[in-house]
């Protein structure tokens, strides 16, 4: 996201052609609200939110039922939300190299580590929820 700025601040790209300000407003308050949510859920359940700590459990209720990554949604909704209110195309561009990123790296070696750590339990969560939205 930060690149996604700087490049804004050097170059402006126009995302829109009109103000998309409201439109932001409503995105970045809807990747706040499922952050805070799939953020509940994983303390009612006494894991933690930070990737860089270990997982106690498979949290499948709330926003998990729906998708298994609902935190690196809130994230792109995020960037989203920031690109659409300040009308910038390269927050829109730097956000695919995110979820390309995202995806291929961190999700990847996540959804390795819960499958070594919880075997069927998480193959099956895995099965049946999909990876984003």
């Amino acid at each position: 996201m930060l690149i996604g700025v700087a490049l804004h601040l050097i170059g402006p790209l126009p995302l829109l052609s009109t103000a998309g300000t409201p439109l932001g407003i409503v995105v970045v308050l809807l990747a706040l609200l499922l952050f805070t949510a799939s953020a509940r859920e994983f303390r009612a359940a006494g894991t933690f939110v930070r990737g860089n700590q270990p997982t106690h459990a498979i949290v499948s209720t709330g926003p998990y039922r729906f998708s298994r990554n609902p935190i690196y949604v809130s994230f792109s909704l995020l960037q989203l939300g920031i690109a659409f209110w300040v009308n910038s195309l390269w927050l829109v561009v730097t956000l695919l190299g995110s979820l390309t990123l995202m995806t291929l790296v961190v999700i990847a070696r996540e959804e390795r580590y819960l499958e070594r750590k919880f075997g069927a339990l998480y193959l099956d969560y895995k099965a049946s929820v999909r990876r984003w939205l």
